[in-house]
């Protein structure tokens, strides 16, 4: 197994993307902790499908955009599992706006859900992992980070400065035995995706497809199979990077016509 022995800690790991690496890590051998933030059945089901998989589950609640809270989680998880070898930052938050419809609220959840979490997260993650030797983080970004996508300024904003801050944060920890990469899938199979594209998600399927050059959408398991590469051995030598999962879906311009 890959991650045999491993605690790793998924943020948003109560349903898609989320859930489907908590699993696969689970299956590699890693003991995981389960977060949540509104749907405890989610996360105990995802919990139990660890636990079928013969591995240890914690579950824990937080709000990302609370110090407080995330504080509390990660007590739980020194107390309850020692340290920390991965740490996934998964959970995003956004408002699908255009730039002038955006209210500061939506901006400021946006980032502290997205970018403060991050930042004290890894403050405490770092302690964590050094004390068993090193560690994995890994973050989630988006194909918005990059190119412009329609009523995603927020999100894709968010996501490129946790890009940035994803390569500083690899150039600190180095030393400690810590790496430090992101993957931005293309476009996901998730109730997030059809939430986003709303009445004309099937229109939006099917133009993502068609600039597909591997023909179909991503799936969560595309990304959780990457997430396992960047958290085991296989990936010692690579920090600092994006690691695109999206079927070649950037490579081809032109544009969605869907919208």
């Amino acid at each position: 197994m890959l991650l045999a022995g491993k605690k790793a800690f998924v943020t948003g790991s109560s349903r898609g993307i989320g859930r489907a690496v908590a699993i696969a890590m689970a299956r590699e051998g890693a003991d995981v902790v389960i977060h949540y933030r509104r749907e405890p059945e989610q996360a105990e089901a995802t919990a139990a499908a660890v636990r079928e998989l013969g591995r240890e589950a914690l579950v824990v609640k937080a709000e990302m955009e609370s110090q407080e809270e995330l504080n509390a989680a990660f007590d739980e998880i020194e107390r309850v599992f020692g340290g920390l070898d991965i740490f996934v930052a998964n959970a995003a938050a956004s408002a699908f706006k255009p730039i002038d419809s955006l209210k500061d609220y939506h901006i400021d959840r946006t980032y502290r859900v997205n970018i403060h979490s991050f930042v004290f997260a890894a403050q405490r993650c770092v302690p964590l992992m050094e004390n068993r030797g090193g560690g994995r983080i890994i973050t989630m970004s988006s194909m918005g980070s990059t190119y412009t996508l329609p009523r995603y300024a927020t999100l894709g904003s968010a996501k490129a400065a946790l890009e940035a801050m994803t390569r500083y944060l690899a150039s600190e920890v180095g030393d400690k035995g810590i790496t430090v990469n992101s993957i931005n899938p293309g476009v996901v199979d998730t109730e997030s995706a059809r939430y986003y594209g709303g009445d004309n998600y099937d229109a939006y399927r099917q133009d993502v497809i068609a600039h597909t050059p591997l023909g179909r959408l991503a799936t969560p398991e595309d990304v959780a199979d990457t997430a396992v590469f960047l958290a085991s051995d296989l990936s010692r030598f690579i920090t600092g990077q994006v690691i695109r999962v999206d079927g070649g879906l950037t490579l081809l311009t032109g544009g969605f016509e869907s919208f």
